[in-house]
């Protein structure tokens, strides 16, 4: 494809970020996620630049790190908190887009945190005005052509960590690919999460000099926070018990069409089976059906928290946030997304406990799922029945379930290290 026609490419897509400003300018808050997005960009060149006049210091190197949501992000705390460890006279911006990640990215203790501009060429200027920074790093995949340009133009060094490309990805072609190839070309250092993924990147126009497998952060992530878990915590301590419990985290209805038919076989044949059931989104909407399915067939559920919930056959998480620490209880557990086109959640965070993960069929693009299931640490069920037997297998047979929940520990233990040599990158592109 000609640079003209590249050129010719990005005349809508410059087009549609304009119209995004124009959107932010006149959308009115709460309201969907969409409407979030929209708002919470309100006013935010004046956000950037009065961050960059107050608090900016010329005389320290500023690292700016950017992870579109909390799932990118995870693969981002490690990274910045061995340079903030290291290198504390550092500055770091964090941004993300969705305002999923809000809350989260609060939390990272970076010096300035907001959303990302949307892809124009006057607020990629403005931010990188306002920042300075010396280094601006992409979390898994997302590299946003605009900003990338003006970023390159400035001097300012681009880096790429955990970097991921699955082969059912829609930038591998057409217009996606035409747009973004410019922008991954001007990468200067990226950390591939293996050789696969590596090779799958140049296609995609990342020079292949410039590329190292430096593995996944997550791994580290998710192994530190099993670690360091309080089982006397206000959390956990009063669900302590001997009965073997299934965690069900991150569900969508599709999942729970599956699951709970299940669970009504499955605890037929172990009796004393305990479910901590955690849906994705805990709205009343989602929340609703499934207290009106275990009243409707005898099953003792209990809200998260409330005194019943130590005693109940199904204990319903109410609250986001906490699901990471209740994998703790569990003896095996089953992840959500792998019933509809959304994707699989983290299948890690149980790993990380010992427990083995079931899932649904929708999983073979994921790279965890895979290493699991041949890890014999994991599996998908593509129904009820098969969902039945898998359970039934690691909640009813102690040593099958300790046999399974060794090898899934010992999954993500093979892949520490990841955050130790993606902080090694970063410090290449800021030091250098």
């Amino acid at each position: 494809m000609t640079h003209r026609t590249r050129a010719l490419i990005h005349l809508p897509y410059r087009a549609l970020g304009e119209l995004a400003r124009l959107g932010a300018a006149l959308a009115p808050a709460g309201g969907g996620k969409t409407r979030r997005t929209l708002h919470a960009r309100r006013g935010i060149r004046r956000r950037y630049e009065e961050w960059g006049r107050s608090e900016r210091d010329p005389r320290r190197l500023l690292l700016w790190m950017h992870a579109p949501s909390v799932g990118e992000g995870l693969q981002a705390r490690p990274v910045i908190q061995l340079l903030r460890a290291s290198h504390p006279e550092l500055q770091i911006a964090y941004t993300h887009y969705s305002p999923s990640a809000e809350r989260f990215a609060a939390s990272l203790g970076a010096d300035f945190t907001d959303y990302l501009p949307f892809d124009t060429p006057g607020d990629a200027r403005a931010a990188l005005a306002a920042l300075r920074p010396r280094a601006l790093v992409f979390s898994k995949l997302d590299v946003w052509p605009v900003l990338a340009r003006e970023a390159a133009a400035r001097g300012v060094r681009l880096g790429l960590t955990s970097a991921t490309l699955a082969e059912t990805s829609s930038r591998r072609g057409g217009m996606a690919a035409s747009l973004l190839r410019d922008a991954y070309a001007l990468l200067d250092a990226v950390g591939a999460i293996d050789e696969a993924d590596a090779e799958r990147l140049v296609g995609l126009g990342v020079r292949r000099s410039v590329i190292t497998v430096t593995g996944d952060t997550r791994y580290d992530q998710v192994w530190e926070r099993a670690t360091r878990v309080d089982r006397a915590s206000e959390l956990l301590a009063p669900l302590a018990s001997r009965r073997p419990t299934l965690v069900a985290g991150s569900t969508w209805p599709s999942d729970e069409a599956v699951l709970l038919p299940a669970w009504l076989e499955l605890r037929r044949a172990v009796g004393d089976a305990r479910m901590v059931i955690a849906p994705h989104e805990p709205t009343r909407v989602h929340m609703e059906p499934i207290e009106r399915w275990a009243t409707e067939n005898g099953i003792t559920l209990a809200r998260l928290g409330t005194p019943a919930s130590s005693d109940a056959e199904v204990v319903l998480v109410d609250r986001v946030g906490v699901l990471g620490d209740l994998y703790a209880l569990a003896d095996a557990a089953y992840v959500g997304g792998g019933f509809h086109a959304a994707g699989l959640h983290s299948v890690l965070e149980p790993a990380a406990f010992g427990a083995p993960v079931a899932f649904g069929p929708r999983s073979r693009a994921n790279r965890d799922a895979r290493l699991l299931t041949a890890g014999s640490a994991g599996a998908a069920a593509r129904d009820a029945a098969e969902l039945t037997a898998l359970l039934s297998t690691w909640l009813g047979d102690r040593e099958a379930r300790d046999h399974a929940g060794a090898r899934a520990r010992e999954v993500v233990r093979s892949g520490l290290g990841a955050a130790g040599r993606s902080s090694a990158l970063v410090e290449r592109l800021l030091f250098d």
